[in-house]
């Protein structure tokens, strides 16, 4: 069964959890992970793919997607145990393998980990998504604490060419790598300077390794979403800032995970088989609102 789908006409109601990556079962109203309106078409029939973060927020909504699409996942999670469980309940719900891999990404050594246990448990993997993220918001430059921008680039970025190295020698021709920018990569942040920082390192990144794997026939390419409701919002953002989320945007709300996903399964399908070293920027307009 899908989860009842939550539009919500404009910013969240004001609410905060006390640490990240937060949890999406705690979260009201609930995101949209994917939309009953959402009909596969078997664009990813017989794939295999990676997808970090994938408890909740825009991992889980790829992963669901990737579902439907008839994919089989491995579902990559920091700690939050009850998110990555109904992960897999709703992955399997659509008829698709899971497999649920618990642990820091920081580290190569649980990277190398997480490609050898899908390797073992699918016998192959097309595609890997770069999506796990933290974020430490700061009222000036000066609070930058050292360990959380240490821990902040570990996350977005190190994690992000740890598991790509890992993935690489089992990705062929065809296989497609999908990396989570953000809009801040392009607009910045005044809260958020090392985070912001990162997300413009993932598209540097992305253009760089899509140039040095295109000869293998690999397609390297970003999706930047804006504002989007996940628990890393309430986890990290005070109640004021939690209720007034989303509304820089031209449509005055954030986004829906359901809103993102569809973005990744186009360009790991054979759809977008001419598309890499690109980025699809989903933010409602958030890049030239006021």
């Amino acid at each position: 069964m899908n989860e009842t789908p939550t539009r919500m006409p404009g910013t969240p109601p004001a609410q905060t959890q006390e640490q990240q990556p937060g949890e999406q079962r705690a979260m009201h109203p609930q995101p949209e992970s994917i939309r009953d309106t959402y009909r596969g078409s078997g664009r990813l029939d017989g794939k295999v793919a990676i997808v970090t973060g994938g408890d909740s927020g825009i991992g889980r909504a790829v992963a669901l997607h990737f579902a439907r699409e008839g994919a089989s996942v491995a579902v990559a999670y920091l700690e939050e145990k009850e998110d990555a469980r109904e992960t897999e309940r709703l992955v399997r719900a659509e008829n698709a393998d899971c497999l649920l891999f618990a642990g820091d990404l920081g580290d190569a050594q649980r990277c190398q980990a997480l490609v050898d246990a899908t390797m073992e448990r699918f016998g192959k993997l097309d595609i890997l998504v770069n999506n796990a993220a933290e974020q430490h918001p700061v009222d000036k430059p000066e609070d930058l604490d050292p360990g959380n921008v240490q821990r902040t680039f570990r996350t977005n970025v190190f994690a992000f060419v740890y598991l790509t190295t890992a993935a690489l020698p089992h990705l062929p021709d065809g296989g497609s790598i999908i990396n989570t920018s953000s809009v801040t990569a392009v607009r910045g942040n005044k809260q958020l300077p090392d985070y912001s920082a990162t997300k413009g390192a993932i598209l540097a990144f992305t253009m760089s390794l899509a140039q040095a794997v295109a000869e293998r026939g690999i397609r390297v390419n970003a999706v930047a979403p804006g504002p989007i409701w996940t628990p890393l919002i309430p986890s990290t953002f005070d109640a004021k800032e939690v209720a007034e989320f989303g509304a820089s945007t031209l449509f005055k709300r954030p986004g829906q995970p359901s809103e993102v996903a569809p973005a990744y399964v186009f360009l790991a399908s054979q759809e977008a088989s001419y598309i890499t070293g690109q980025t699809i920027h989903i933010n409602g307009g958030g890049h030239i609102s006021a």
